[in-house]
């Protein structure tokens, strides 16, 4: 596979995906009092105010309580975006990152989008600025166009495709299949393994994820030798020296899934510690063990959890319910680009999805 002309650096002298901001504005810890008045005003305002709340499987475990006990859902960004696509309330909050709320408006214009800080970002969004992805492509104009959900709205315009965790290998299989070369940005990661599990001509973009990248392999290897029974699930964002040890790779929807539905007793989990509050709930007699970020002599041996999805919180989505602020706004010239990759992508899992489950009954399985 070869690698992206545009050799982006998530340290540099600028600070550029620095985290120190994000972390600076996590919200405080809450009594249990101040939580629950907070939750009781919440929910108010979301009736109030006939809105959604759409939370994702990495934010604070209220708001992913607070999300299923309104109405809403917790799920991973494709399931995001169809959500908010199709639910009838005409006010959308978004619980996740700045780019799920791009989504969610790109799908749906004529909502309203808040989020409770548009400052929480993503290091694949800051690693892949619009101009220079833009000069990416124009250099290599014989190729399709294939991004990740992880980027900017501007990336999007630009995109023929758009996919996530849960479809990314599918559609390239499909493109793979008719003879088309692929443009890739923006998760290394994720690209190469997609690249190696389909044998498409990919050019990737050298961009990473912060918390993903950080999963170490010869810890890894350590912790399975302390857990012989455990089976190790891990998000294709992550380093080929953790995902060669996986028994399951997948978006976050599939690792849930492969809790619910294993039989071992415990699993290893590399991806956002965030996800553990679902698994719990889902199945609660199941041992779950955070997959290792950090070497012997670090202070925290698992420390995977993203500064942005943790600047979430109860105090500032009442915030942003109250004053109908921030709210998520998307140039029309862009999203009208932009909406069309999207689009494709889910209407291409929506037929997937149609024709698995016709097979499955017997029809048109030649």
């Amino acid at each position: 596979m070869e690698q992206a002309v545009f050799d982006y650096t998530r340290q540099d002298a600028a600070g550029v995906c620095s985290t120190k901001h994000a972390w600076a504005k996590v919200p405080a810890p809450l009594s249990r009092p101040e939580r629950d008045a907070l939750i009781e005003r919440a929910t108010a305002l979301l009736k109030a105010q006939n809105a959604v709340l759409v939370a994702h499987y990495y934010v604070d475990g209220v708001l992913q309580d607070l999300a299923l006990a309104t109405g809403g859902c917790v799920s991973d960004s494709l399931e995001m975006a169809r959500f908010g696509r199709d639910h009838a309330a005409q006010t959308l909050v978004v619980a996740g990152v700045r780019f799920m709320g791009e989504t969610a408006k790109i799908l749906s214009p004529e909502k309203r989008v808040l989020m409770p800080d548009l400052d929480a970002t993503c290091s694949l969004d800051l690693g892949c600025e619009a101009d220079d992805f833009a000069a990416f492509c124009d250099a290599h104009p014989d190729r399709q166009v294939v991004v990740y959900a992880n980027t900017s709205a501007a990336v999007k315009a630009r995109a023929d495709w758009m996919v996530t965790s849960s479809c990314a290998l599918e559609i390239v299989a499909y493109l793979h299949a008719q003879g088309k070369k692929i443009l890739w940005a923006p998760d290394r990661h994720l690209g190469r393994y997609i690249q190696e599990q389909t044998g498409a001509d990919m050019l990737c973009w050298n961009g990473a994820c912060i918390v993903h990248d950080e999963f170490k392999g010869l810890e890894l290897e350590l912790l399975r030798e302390q857990h012989p029974g455990a089976l190790v699930l891990v998000h294709p964002e992550s380093p080929r020296s953790v995902v060669e040890q996986a028994d399951v790779v997948g978006s976050t929807s599939a690792l849930i899934k492969a809790v619910v539905e294993g039989q071992a007793p415990a699993y290893i989990v590399a991806t956002d510690n965030g996800i553990l509050h679902r698994m719990r709930q889902l199945a609660p007699g199941k041992l779950l063990i955070e997959a290792p970020t950090a070497g012997n002599s670090a202070t925290c041996k698992s420390c995977a959890h993203c500064p942005w999805m943790a600047m979430n919180g109860l105090a500032n989505l009442v915030e942003c319910l109250e004053q109908g602020q921030p709210q998520i706004q998307v140039e029309e010239g862009i999203r009208a680009k932009a909406q069309g990759c999207i689009t494709r992508m889910l209407d291409f899992v929506a037929a997937h999805k149609a024709k698995a489950a016709g097979m499955k009954a017997g029809i048109g399985a030649a």
